[in-house]
């Protein structure tokens, strides 16, 4: 059984790949790296088909190929509106990733604003923040509701909660509600980094009761380079621009600094913009706003379980967490191998079984080292191992969970 529905707009294109092992058998290529990068789904793919022959500049053009991209780029924001809860007030960027979403919030921050963040976080929300109160990852969640709380008793000034809604290293979901709940008692926002939690779950802005939230098309089945930020509007326009240039201005006078910045979105999506990104972005989510999401919840935990019941007879595998192993997690699940280097097993998965993994620090340096007892402060290129990560989605099969669990058992039972 497989983690699709019966549409065909949630079929994952390329499905059908095989590779050739080293033995000369060929087998079905099972792609488990889906917090990296998901595959792409039929609706994306359809979607950039057929906006092709009539790709035009958008906001540009009287022409019928500008009329019809500017009103598709228009109503896929509207669409992904939708998708994330965009509320009255609330305003939909499009940027080009998740790093670049948390970047332009950073350098929208009204003066005096301190972001609190936790040192667990993907590297995309550690690092935008300009002199952030960095708080240790905390071991349960309610340490981590405490912790904000505490933070924000003893700051006495604005301040911008940044969180994971879904950890890209464990799969772990945090409290974010609660921690909006906190942050908003004491007059601050927050902003979700929901690159890992929005294709696995429903994201709604009033729900999660977040202020901002930023994704990535690439990890939602849309790769093409597209990626969001959604939340209230009073920052983002009253921020200078993200990037300064056509479409950023509504009107630019004779002398230098004689400018009229837009409002809105277009203030902050200089230069012709990535419709195609936009558009398959929202194709997909649009197919997943129609999609039973609790049926694909149940599915993937139920691969989830046999993952973790396979992993639990292979011998030196250890499943790392942050809050404990029954907190409830999305399809991502990382290894310590004592013993081995996560690299080396990485490369023989690929070549020797036709499975696509992850292996190192991915992108999240602070928290992987705690999680595997390593103190080195190495940077990019580290010869730090880390760990090894396996993650799924649409497409998954029981078959690619029960090959990944053989090919560990194989592969860890002998000498590193």
């Amino acid at each position: 059984m497989s983690l699709v529905l019966q549409r065909t707009d949630l079929d994952v294109v390329g499905a059908e790949l095989t590779v050739d092992l080293p033995g000369g058998t060929t087998v079905p290529f099972a792609h488990l790296d889906y917090a990296a990068t998901a595959p792409c789904v039929r609706a994306a793919a359809d979607a950039v088909q057929g906006l092709l022959p009539w790709y035009g500049s958008v906001h540009r053009g009287t022409g019928i190929r500008s009329q019809t991209s500017t009103l598709e780029y228009e109503r896929a924001r509207d669409l992904v509106g939708e998708f994330v809860g965009a509320r009255a007030g609330d305003t939909v960027v499009f940027t080009r990733n998740t790093t670049d979403a948390l970047n332009l919030l950073a350098r929208a921050l009204p003066a005096g604003v301190t972001t609190i963040v936790f040192d667990g976080e993907h590297h995309a929300n550690l690092l935008p923040w300009h002199r952030p109160l960095r708080l240790p990852t905390p071991s349960s969640p309610d340490e981590a509701v405490a912790a904000v709380e505490q933070a924000l008793r003893e700051l006495r000034g604005p301040a911008l909660v940044a969180v994971t809604g879904a950890s890209n290293v464990t799969g772990e979901i945090w409290p974010v509600r609660r921690l909006a709940d906190v942050a908003h008692r004491y007059g601050a926002r927050i902003v979700v980094d929901a690159a890992q939690l929005a294709p696995h779950s429903p994201v709604d802005l009033a729900t999660l009761g977040a202020d901002y939230l930023a994704l990535s098309g690439h990890k939602l089945y849309a790769p093409f380079g597209s990626g969001v930020l959604a939340g209230r509007a009073d920052w983002l326009d009253a921020a200078p621009p993200y990037l300064s240039g056509g479409g950023a201005s509504t009107a630019v006078g004779a002398t230098a600094g004689d400018v009229t910045w837009a409002h809105g979105p277009s203030r902050h999506e200089a230069g012709t913009p990535n419709l195609l990104g936009a558009v398959s972005l929202a194709a997909v989510c649009a197919a997943l706003l129609r999609t039973d999401r609790a049926a694909l919840h149940e599915r993937e935990q139920e691969l989830l379980g046999r993952l973790r019941d396979g992993l639990a007879g292979v011998p030196g595998v250890r499943p790392v967490s942050v809050f404990g192993e029954r907190q409830p997690r999305v399809g991502i699940v990382s290894l310590a191998l004592p013993g081995h280097d996560p690299a080396v097993i990485a490369d023989r998965l690929a070549r020797e079984y036709g499975l696509g993994v992850r292996a190192g620090l991915f992108c999240a340096h602070p928290l992987t080292r705690r999680l595997t007892g390593d103190t080195g402060t190495g940077g990019c290129g580290s010869a730090t191992p880390g760990l090894l990560r396996a993650s799924f989605g649409l497409g998954t099969s029981d078959s690619d969970v029960d090959r990944l669990v053989v090919a560990l058992t194989e592969l860890t039972s002998g000498p590193a």
